[in-house]
């Protein structure tokens, strides 16, 4: 299950042996954690990845304009 981290934790903390994500930083865990740590306020799962906005005023460049 991927999660965002909503929080920074202590430094030295780590999960097995690494250091945790940092926080808004995603992180790809067992579904068990990672729904333990969302429970807790820890981190929100991520079910999309947000896709990249298009720009209107491109694509309305040029109308408008006298030729």
């Amino acid at each position: 299950m991927k999660i965002r981290m909503l929080v920074e934790m202590p430094e030295g903390s780590s999960r097995n042996g690494e250091a945790w994500p940092a926080q808004g930083e995603t992180a790809e865990l067992p579904t068990a954690e990672a729904a333990h740590l969302v429970a807790s306020g820890v981190a929100e799962e991520v079910t999309a990845e947000p896709r990249p906005r298009r720009r209107k005023a491109a694509a309305l460049e040029g109308e408008g304009e006298a030729t």
